[in-house]
């Protein structure tokens, strides 16, 4: 079934659906058309015909998944997993566990996690330090069985969210109880993994369980979440043949395995990394009290623990059976390794182990009488209370890494966000039909991040104290803004929603040290103002169209800020100390970076017409952006003649739009049978780059031309269902456009390092056991295809579960 609002239901169509419509798609997403409150929880409708209801405060495009219909189609034991059909959404989750899950939507690549916006209960999971898969949202933070529902918003349209919605938001809403209840699941999972010289079998297990209940005026819910994931290889170590003549002692060896790189070059691998061995625990408390029926509060604390250890597998063997892990070219016999006659040097591969422990609180104060004045604060905190990485330089010979007595240590504890959001709702007429309802509010926010790498001590890479700082780096950002939106209900077929909001962002203390050298960088300010416009007509009982604009301001992070960056020479190579001591300032330090970064402004467009099927809905959104100032990392050949400083830019203007057509019909041709599905085209290009002229007019990374999913679940009884899922994504790019070698820089995408396209298909078997009892069975991959994003996401993986809900 579709899951709608009442006044959604309201209106029933008369002629029935034309079965041939679905021929068309191949579409995607359990997506429940969710243009009520994002928030709300709808309550499940078998409609016959609909009738659009655009929301006061939210002129979006938007789609949703319900906790029903995650339990009947997605295997995935993530927060992340639950989004995994939805219209134009890709999360890179490239094994169960993964913490580095950046998260695309439409015109935006998984290294994009700045220009979207992830909120669970309102309290912000995604991290605003950097911007990048690396680290992703927080979705660990919110188990997967505490989601009530997930709706997704697309693109800058609504006065009431930050400029980071460029690409869109993301809303989980998890469960409150009303009464007692009580449920818990168990998770096993595994996949054999074959790539290069490994073939195993990579297991897991996951436990969830969630429980509350209401007491007169107060309401309780605990969740607790814990995984035990051994993951397959994510990286792998390339040898380096030896230029010249072969000199020096050597060991011949053999194992290693052949294969061309993106740019089809021969590539000689050696080893198997980053097996991450991942130990995650999750607990949160929601405490709620009602002051009278029209106003509550919620509060919530969020423990996030989290233990990786990364460990590797070499390739190489000598003549008499030994592993071999590296070379080292001050020692004989292992200077080198001779492999099929060539002499090759091996950097050996380095395990780590990370220990995280990160605390969230959040606070929510909301008054909801649906008369004149409604008012809303949330405030929330973030803080990494402990996150700290051990990882060994590695070996070489016979020695294995996790012997080895050298290695770094890197603090990051200290680093995290504080939001506040205080919200008024003004309706003159005193009620929710009120021809305007004004919504007004503040928000702030603080950004700090505080990294520290030391050398390790003499002694075990394990257990040896910090000895000499290598890096830092220092910084915080943030940001003040007011705003107004008023949705104008100008007749009973016509709304109109404006809005603005004006920001202010700071950016201070930021520094970095390398090498015996800081750098400090000056503070800066910023002010922009977004407005916002949207305006929707009802044309009839099935037809709807809305025309949407909205600037999205979105600044930079303090990544992009304060990270240090190379410079190389333009033909190729990095610039030695000496060429560097001879730049002007500020280049003259090996801590290069720009700090002087301006926040991007996309102008962001949207025209959706909206068709309402006897029992389903059929949308097509058009869409674009003109982004100025975009920040992306280039290489500026401008600044010094002969030399390439590769950071992340301001590039003049990038100009990108798409066409997304999406599905949902239940009972389609059968009764029980439910399908939902979506297609996408995606056109992005640079228009304008000072910096780097011969951009222009070519590709952005990361996007992929063409993204297609569709699911369909089928209720063979009130105990029993099946689901059968797709997923697709098309061609995209690597890296940006070579102006030297007049190519992209992956003519063979289709392997380690670079970006597949990829078609995955998956399904679930769901059945009720008992009253209080069900089991699933399930196949993430079923072809078992191998496919990349620069690193390998899972093979043919097997689910099986069990839950009691009491």
């Amino acid at each position: 079934m579709l899951y709608v609002s009442p006044r959604q239901a309201a209106t029933r169509r008369r002629r029935p659906i034309a079965l041939s419509l679905a021929a068309i798609f191949s579409l995607a997403a359990p997506c429940a058309h969710a243009e009520e409150s994002a928030a709300a929880t709808l309550p499940e409708l078998s409609i016959t015909a609909s009738k659009p209801v655009i929301p006061p405060n939210l002129p979006n495009t938007v789609e949703g998944i319900t906790a029903k219909q995650i339990g009947e189609s997605i295997n995935s034991v993530s927060s992340a997993g639950a989004l995994q059909y939805l219209p134009g959404i890709h999360v890179r989750e490239r094994f169960i566990g993964d913490v580095n899950g950046g998260l695309a939507m439409r015109m935006y690549g998984v290294n994009s996690s700045a220009e979207t916006i992830v909120y669970a209960d309102g309290l912000l999971l995604s991290n605003f330090l950097t911007n990048s898969c690396c680290p992703g949202p927080r979705w660990g933070m919110v188990s997967q069985e505490a989601i009530d529902r997930v709706d997704v918003m697309y693109g800058p349209f609504s006065a009431l969210y930050p400029g980071n919605s460029v690409g869109g938001v993301v809303l989980m809403t998890t469960h409150m109880p009303t009464r007692f209840e009580a449920h818990a699941k168990l998770d096993a999972f595994g996949e054999n993994f074959k790539l290069y010289g490994t073939d195993k079998n990579f297991t897991g297990v996951h436990g969830a369980a969630t429980g509350g209940n209401k007491l007169g005026d107060w309401s309780f819910s605990l969740s607790v979440d814990h995984l035990d994931n051994h993951s397959h290889p994510t990286d792998f170590t390339p040898a380096t043949a030896k230029a010249g003549a072969l000199l020096g002692q050597y060991t011949v060896v053999t194992g290693a395995h052949f294969d061309n790189d993106i740019a089809g070059n021969p590539r000689v691998t050696t080893a198997a990394i980053s097996m991450d061995h991942t130990v995650k625990d999750d607990g949160v408390v929601k405490l709620a009290y009602a002051f009278s029926p029209t106003l509550r509060a919620i509060y919530t604390l969020d423990i996030w623990q989290n233990k990786s250890d990364k460990l590797v597998e070499s390739y190489l063997r000598d003549a008499a059976g030994n592993t071999i892990y590296g070379t080292n070219s001050a020692t004989n016999p292992y200077r080198y390794v001779r492999i099929n006659g060539t002499d090759y040097t091996v950097t050996a591969p380095s395990v780590s182990h990370a220990d995280s422990e990160y605390h969230m609180h959040g606070l929510s104060v909301k008054s909801d009488s649906g008369g004149t004045w409604d008012w809303e604060i949330n405030a929330s905190t973030f803080n990494q209370n402990k996150d700290v990485t051990r990882a060994s330089s590695g070996n070489f010979g016979t020695t294995s890494s996790t012997d080895a007595t050298a290695g770094t240590i890197t603090f990051a504890d200290g680093t995290g966000w504080r939001n506040l959001d205080l919200r008024g709702d003004w309706r003159p007429d005193g009620n929710l039909k009120s021809q305007h309802q004004i919504s007004f509010g503040f928000h702030a926010d603080t950004y700090k991040t505080k990294t520290d790498q030391y050398t390790l001590a003499a002694g075990n890479w394990r257990v040896s104290d910090a000895g000499a700082l290598n890096t830092n780096s220092r910084g915080t950002t943030s940001t003040r803004a007011i705003y107004v939106q008023d949705a104008w209900q100008i007749s009973p077929d016509l709304k109109l929603v404006v809005g603005g909001r004006q920001e202010k962002w700071d950016a201070a203390n930021g520094s970095n040290y390398a090498a015996g050298v800081n750098v400090s960088y000056r503070d800066t300010s910023v002010s922009a103002f977004s407005p916002k416009a949207s305006l929707a007509y009802q044309a009839s009982s099935e037809w709807a169209v809305r025309g949407s604009y909205g600037k999205g301001t979105r600044f930079p992070t303090v990544g992009e800020l304060f990270k240090n960056v190379g410079i190389t020479h333009v033909g190729g190579g990095a610039a030695t100390l000496a060429e560097i001591a001879g730049f002007p300032a500020p280049y003259n330090t090996a801590l290069t970076n720009n700090p002087n970064l301006k926040p991007e402004a996309a102008d962001s467009w949207e025209f959706t017409t909206e068709r309402f099927l006897e029992n389903g809905v059929w949308r097509t959104s058009l869409f674009g952006e003109d982004r100025k100032d975009a920040l992306v990392s280039q290489s500026d050949i401008s600044t010094l003649p002969g030399y390439s400083i590769s950071s992340v830019q301001n590039i003049d203007k990038v100009r990108s739009y798409g066409i997304e057509t999406a599905l949902q019909a239940s009972d389609l041709g059968l009764r029980g049978l439910d399908l939902s599905g979506s297609v996408a085209y995606i056109h992005s290009r640079i228009a304008k780059d000072k910096a780097n002229p011969g951009l222009e007019g070519t590709e952005l990374p990361l996007i992929p031309i063409w993204r297609a999913a569709l699911v369909g679940i089928y209720r063979a009884s009130g105990d029993l269902s099946y689901s059968l899922g797709w997923r697709f994504s098309g061609r995209q790019h690597s890296g940006l456009f070579n102006t030297a070698t007049q190519a992209y820089p992956d003519p063979n995408p289709n392997v380690y390092g670079g970006r597949s396209s990829f078609s995955v298909f998956d399904a679930k078997v769901l059945y009720k056991i008992a009253k209080n009892w069900s089991a699933s069975v399930g196949i993430d991959n079923i072809g078992d295809a191998r496919y990349f994003t620069l690193y390998p996401y899972s093979q043919r993986t097997f689910f099986a579960s069990v839950k009691l809900d009491y």
